[in-house]
């Protein structure tokens, strides 16, 4: 916030140069309450959203009944996101924002890097468990052969997303308890595809196998496969043998 140097010509007194501090302090303020209530409307819009295209996809989502989900209108939606695409783009993005999010909250380099790498794995079956809609979006955009993921600049820069496996890989193979020259992207897909898997068949596969595949029992069953999948991959033969 600026304020004058000096009181302007023709103010008399104290009075009125205090009169003018609070006002600009009041102008300041309301500017950071539209900026806090700007960015909680967008949350709240990619919220509603995120449910509504994961009912219903692109296609059949209508801007109308994602603003009925909120405290807001349709025009708040074209007014911070342009079109129903910029919003199914935003909603994307913070899907995939989700996921780096869970890969990186965890301070990884405190642990033995087979701890590690056994963390990671299970965080992203977590998050997944926890966003199916995430996955059903996902799932929609490949059938639409990603054709909006490829407008958003952001995920050309996504080479971030694999410097936590990357570390923790040359750290162990350091450490003498991962094998040597994994390729961090090929272990990356095949995490993304162990847990992606079976949360986006989770239903096919409760009814083909007559068991309730959502259930904290059978999700912490599959979790503890992906993860010992995983490392069984990854770690040297030696920490095998001793497991």
């Amino acid at each position: 916030m600026l304020l004058p140097e000096r009181p302007p010509p023709g103010y008399d007194g104290a009075k009125a140069w205090e009169g003018m501090i609070v006002k600009n302090m009041a102008e300041a303020a309301t500017g950071e309450r539209r900026k806090r209530d700007a960015s909680a409307t967008r949350a709240e819009l990619i919220a509603a959203a995120t449910d509504e295209f994961a009912e219903k996809g692109l296609a059949g989502a209508r801007v109308e009944e994602i603003a009925a989900r909120t405290a807001t209108s349709k025009h708040m939606i074209y007014y911070h996101f342009g079109s129903k695409d910029g919003l199914y783009r935003a909603v994307l993005e913070q899907a995939y924002d989700e996921f780096r999010i869970a890969e990186g909250s965890l301070d990884y380099d405190d642990l033995p890097a087979l701890d590690a790498l056994s963390t990671l794995v299970g965080a992203t079956f977590d998050v997944h468990a926890s966003r199916p809609q995430i996955v059903r979006i996902i799932m929609a955009e490949n059938i639409n052969l990603g054709q909006q993921i490829r407008s958003i600049d952001s995920f050309q820069q996504r080479e971030l997303a694999l410097e936590t496996m990357r570390r923790i890989l040359n750290r162990g193979a350091e450490e003498g308890t991962l094998r040597r020259g994994l390729d961090p992207l090929q272990i990356h897909l095949t995490v993304a595809a162990l847990c992606f898997h079976y949360i986006a068949n989770v239903h096919t596969f409760g009814h083909v196998f007559e068991l309730e595949a959502h259930s904290p029992d059978q999700m912490t069953l599959r979790r503890n496969e992906v993860i010992a999948t995983v490392v069984s991959r990854c770690a040297a033969t030696t920490e095998m043998e001793d497991r």
